[in-house]
């Protein structure tokens, strides 16, 4: 954004100048920092919907000014969440991301064994955890969680 120094008459205005430089800066520091969020959804079952899912709840996080990290969209594609020993040095990658997050977003209201996993050591880390239906709307009540 180009701000004139002068206004809309050309007379200098110092003052409106100042301000909308100010707010000017203050856009470029909120677009400049992101912090990282650790996506909870399910994998496993109905791999193609469920994967579909977890992009758009990744996308819906970078919508909100948020960096999304989902392990489930990654490690899959060189893993075999199959084989339990892989599946379990995902888990163990997947923490170690975690730990990175800012906060952990649970999707969906049915909970998998893998999110139970990761909800686990989330609580137990004492990470923020938040808590999301599949339409994106916050869940605020988790009792049930």
């Amino acid at each position: 954004m180009c701000i004139d120094k002068r206004n809309s008459e050309g007379y200098p205005d110092p003052t409106a100048y100042e301000a909308l430089s100010l707010i000017e800066k203050e856009e470029r520091a909120l677009r400049a920092f992101r912090p990282i969020v650790y996506i909870c959804s399910p994998y496993a079952g109905d791999i193609e919907k469920n994967v579909k899912a977890a992009r758009d709840y990744c996308r819906f996080a970078v919508d909100n000014g948020f960096i999304p990290v989902a392990p489930h969209l990654l490690f899959p594609q060189f893993m075999d969440d199959t084989d339990p020993q892989e599946r379990e040095l995902g888990w163990f990658f997947g923490n170690a991301l975690m730990s990175k997050c800012s906060e952990v977003w649970v999707f969906g209201s049915a909970i998998s064994p893998g999110m139970q996993v990761e909800i686990k050591r989330a609580r137990w880390k004492n990470y923020r955890l938040r808590y999301f239906t599949e339409d994106l709307e916050e869940v605020q009540d988790v009792c049930n969680h």
